[in-house]
């Protein structure tokens, strides 16, 4: 049952994840992404990580798309819909998307290879995922890390308000 039901997840997130970059409106393609982002979480519920789920579904599918949906449906869509891709540089995407292929085939073949998991492996798994270790590591081991991402986070809004702040005219210049 749980392997029907990831199956049926990642057949989700796979084809929502296609639809994101195949999609010819930019809304549509928001939309598939937030589909993408909660299948994702339902196989975190599956693989026992509920913590990450809860974290991908409020963070992601929650904040940063109301973001991104705000800032689409802000911006001129007109003037983006005409923007001309770059057509010469089709070759360097098709030759990543075959080297990807090839990885995920030499990731299936090799994960058949591979021997049972033990049981104790299993237990200390699911153990390192709970809330609390995952906290006690982030602020104790990771401290520097995190609060490094957080300045970057930071400057990047600040970084953000300054652009998107009209400019100002200068009036100095009408009186003479």
């Amino acid at each position: 049952m749980q392997l029907a039901l990831f199956a049926f997840f990642a057949v989700i997130a796979i084809g929502s994840a296609i639809m994101v970059i195949a999609g010819h409106n930019v809304l549509y393609s928001a939309l598939f992404l937030i589909l993408n982002l909660f299948s994702i979480a339902a196989v975190y519920i599956l693989l026992k990580a509920e913590f990450l789920a809860g974290v991908q579904v409020l963070v992601y599918a929650g904040a940063i798309m109301v973001l991104f949906l705000f800032v689409v449906l802000l911006i001129n869509i007109e003037e983006v819909r005409f923007v001309k891709p770059f057509h010469k540089l089709r070759v360097i995407p098709s030759l990543l998307t075959v080297l990807l292929a090839l990885e995920i085939i030499y990731l299936l073949k090799e994960s058949f290879l591979v021997p049972e998991i033990k049981a104790g492996a299993l237990q200390a798994v699911s153990l390192a995922g709970t809330t609390e270790l995952i906290g006690q590591k982030l602020f104790t081991d990771y401290l520097f890390p995190f609060e490094v991402a957080s300045l970057l986070l930071l400057a990047a809004m600040i970084g953000a308000i300054i652009f998107a702040r009209p400019e100002k005219e200068d009036k100095s210049r009408d009186l003479s």
